[in-house]
C-alpha cells in the first residue's frame, strides 16, 4: 500500500487544482471574448462608416450642387474630389474574416485614414464657408418610430415679432 502513495502529488495538490481552473477558464475567457470582441467590433465598425458615409454624401452633394450651377470655385473642387479619393481607400471588408484574399503588404492605417478624411471634410467645410459639424440625431420618438408634431423640434418661431413692422400687416 506504501508503494501506491505518492507524497509528491500531495504537496503539489494545490497547484495541480489551479493549473486545471486556469486551463478552463482560458478556454472560457477565449470563447466569451470572441463574442464580446465581434459585437464590440461590429458596434464600432457602425459608428465609423455612418461617419464616413456622411462625409461622402456631403462631399458628393456639393459636388451635385456644383455641377448644376456651373460653380467654378477650384479650391473647394480640388477639396471634394481629395475627400471623395481618401473614402474610395476606406477598407470595406474585414481583412481577418477574407484571409484567403488579404495581403499582409498593404496593410491600411484605419485611424491614420480616418483622421486625413476628417481633416479634408474640415478644410472642405472651410473653402465652402460652411461650419463643420457631425452631430447624431436626437429624436424622442413613439413606438411606431415616427415623431409626432408636438415632437418635432421647430426651427424658427411662427410668432408675430412686435418690434418688426411687417408692410400690409403680413406676418410671416
Amino acid at each position: 500500500m506504501a508503494d501506491e502513495f505518492d507524497l509528491e502529488a500531495l504537496v503539489h495538490l494545490e497547484q495541480t487544482f489551479y493549473d486545471a481552473g486556469y486551463a478552463d477558464g482560458f478556454v472560457h475567457g477565449r470563447i466569451h471574448g470572441l463574442i464580446e470582441g465581434r459585437a464590440l467590433g461590429r458596434e464600432k465598425g457602425f459608428e465609423i462608416w455612418e461617419e464616413i458615409g456622411f462625409y461622402e454624401g456631403f462631399a458628393n452633394t456639393w459636388q451635385a450642387i456644383y455641377a448644376k450651377h456651373g460653380h467654378n470655385d477650384q479650391r473647394a473642387l480640388h477639396h471634394i474630389k481629395h475627400l471623395l479619393d481618401l473614402i474610395s481607400q476606406f477598407p470595406r471588408i474585414n481583412p481577418s474574416a477574407a484571409a484567403v484574399t488579404y495581403d499582409a503588404t498593404e496593410e491600411i492605417d484605419i485611424s491614420k485614414l480616418q483622421r486625413q478624411i476628417r481633416s479634408r471634410y474640415k478644410a472642405l467645410c472651410a473653402s465652402l464657408g460652411v461650419k463643420p459639424t457631425l452631430r447624431a440625431v436626437d429624436v424622442d420618438s413613439t413606438d411606431e418610430g415616427v415623431q409626432s408634431m408636438d415632437q418635432q423640434k421647430q426651427v424658427w418661431k411662427l410668432e408675430e415679432d412686435a418690434r418688426r413692422p411687417t408692410m400690409q400687416g403680413l406676418s410671416f
